[in-house]
């Protein structure tokens, strides 16, 4: 009874797994100390979850040349970029970003801008990822 109860929550527990493609983001030479990993589950039919956790990212004030913002770029599977937010760092330790989409995103990548709200990314790219 024992083994069957194990085998059923290690079922489970694979189930679960499957559903969520989690992606850490290559070192970045900018932010070498940074941690971040990517978290992307498709929700319903069409609607995608993101969640990014950085851990250690040092606050973009502190980069040379400073910036304001770290800001996240998502490229959907047509190709279009698009700035879906930035990340709140009050501290070094943690922080997170959390959004859903209407497509799946082929592309993240975040950046160390001045300004939160511009289309284009124009500052220094930290890391990227893509997802398959």
């Amino acid at each position: 009874m024992k083994t069957m109860k194990a085998l059923l929550f290690a079922g489970i527990l694979v189930f679960l797994a499957s559903c969520a493609t989690t992606t850490t983001f290559p070192v970045s030479t900018v932010t070498p100390a940074a941690e971040v990993t990517a978290k992307l589950k498709k929700e319903m039919k069409n609607v995608y979850s993101l969640t990014l956790i950085a851990e250690n990212l040092s606050s973009p004030e502190r980069l040379d040349p400073p910036r304001n913002y770290y800001v996240i770029w998502v490229v959907s599977d047509t190709g279009g970029v698009r700035n879906v937010g930035h990340f709140k760092n009050k501290n070094a330790k943690e922080s997170e970003y959390r959004a859903s989409f209407p497509y799946k995103p082929a592309e993240v990548f975040i950046t160390a801008e001045d300004e939160e709200a511009g289309c284009k990314p124009v500052g220094i790219e930290i890391s990227r990822i893509k997802f398959d």
